[in-house]
């Protein structure tokens, strides 16, 4: 791959934008993110940074960039990911990076390889004036949008190996400069029903497996949901929607199998496993009604929700450089989920800030707003420097 060191954060950003880093899960293409992963470790070194490749079994690369600037003072952690969601469908050219109207366009600019590129930004700059009291680490890691494997891997295999510990991690997604200091957490579970396939031309032979998840469905949106009463002051109420459904195999017969998946969002306060059991007493009371449904439940993915609670130091440092750079310092909440939850989890401090807005986030005419993105370069570097 072709290589000039960029010029500015948006050179960056663009550059960055008109590489491809579709999820792999998504794309059908292993190391989707691989080439981003290589440019922004080239940008790093090119600057004197050291960089540090962390493999992700069955799946790619993350990159740690690190400058140690004085050994013995405390590290600060820098997390952006690598990869996007799908661009097709998109009302502009995805990987073009145009700049007009005082924006960037392109999958990816807004969320959120904007934050990205000006983490990597902030930390040349602040390499090159060679004072400041923290060594500073940015984590660019894979599969943010499907799995979280990277930022799993990380934590997992990594970060003990690394010798120190963070004083906090500073995730980029974009929050319009906000400081998001609680946000939500995912559990999702498949439910198969089962039943037995038959010719059409005489149901009474077999049993709709489609049928059975009708029952489900009904167990589950009119009484489920509406029990969900945890809530937070930032976030609002615990949600729960059935998203996708998949049964039969042809017009000509009885259903033996249908499966949907369903997105259960927790709040700071909830814990997976209670979720997940709650959730499996609404499934076996459905079988306790009707006892000719069959169905199989499992747990296919969960990530952590982050509470403010642990991290009022790191948050009130945030505050301080907001503030003193004249933005909105005040503490805010996002139902949506980062790596910040699992950073939490972790015993790490953590908190949510980047530039973009979130509404244009996964769009068909994705963009960031570039002085906004110049701010967040600023942003990032006071916080490098508190």
């Amino acid at each position: 791959m072709g290589y000039t060191t960029p010029a500015s954060v948006v050179e960056l950003l663009q550059s960055t934008v008109r590489i491809n880093s579709v999820n792999s899960n998504v794309r059908g293409r292993p190391g989707s993110e691989d080439e981003l992963i290589a440019f922004l470790e080239a940008v790093a070194r090119s600057f004197g940074l050291d960089t540090r490749r962390c493999p992700v079994e069955g799946y790619g690369t993350n990159l740690l960039v690190l400058y140690e600037r004085q050994r013995g003072l405390p590290w600060l952690l820098f997390d952006s990911h690598a990869d996007t969601v799908a661009a097709e469908g998109m009302s502009i050219d995805p990987f073009a990076g145009e700049m007009r109207d005082g924006r960037l366009w392109g999958r990816g600019a807004c969320d959120t390889k904007g934050s990205g590129a000006a983490m990597l930004w902030a930390a040349c700059a602040y390499a090159a004036s060679g004072v400041g009291p923290n060594n500073v680490a940015i984590l660019y890691s894979v599969d943010e949008e499907w799995g979280m494997r990277g930022i799993r891997s990380f934590l997992a295999q990594d970060y003990p190996k690394l010798g120190f510990t963070f004083r906090g991690a500073i995730v980029g997604e974009p929050t319009l400069l906000r400081a998001v200091v609680a946000h939500g957490g995912i559990c999702r579970f498949r439910v198969a029903t089962k039943g037995v396939a038959a010719h059409s031309s005489n149901p009474s032979l077999g049993r709709s497996a489609i049928s059975a998840m009708m029952r489900i469905l009904e167990a589950v949106e009119s009484r489920y949901v509406p029990s969900l009463q945890a809530s937070h002051p930032l976030i609002g109420r615990a949600q729960c929607s059935v998203n996708t459904i998949r049964g039969g195999i042809a017009s000509n017969i009885i259903p033996d199998r249908c499966e949907i998946e369903v997105d259960r969002r927790m709040v700071p306060g909830e814990q997976p496993e209670e979720v997940a059991r709650l959730f499996g007493r609404a499934l076996a009371a459905v079988k306790e009604e009707h006892p000719e449904v069959e169905y199989i439940l499992e747990s296919i993915f969960e990530a952590p929700p982050l509470s403010a609670d642990g991290s009022a130091a790191l948050v009130a440092m945030v505050q301080g450089v907001l503030r003193g750079m004249g933005l909105p310092p005040e503490p805010s909440g996002a139902a949506y989920t980062t790596h910040a939850g699992s950073y939490a989890a972790a015993g790490l401090p953590a908190i949510v800030i980047g530039p973009g807005d979130l509404a244009k986030a996964h769009t068909a005419d994705e963009w960031i707003d570039l002085a906004e993105l110049e701010r967040s370069v600023g942003v990032y570097r006071g916080i490098m420097d508190a």
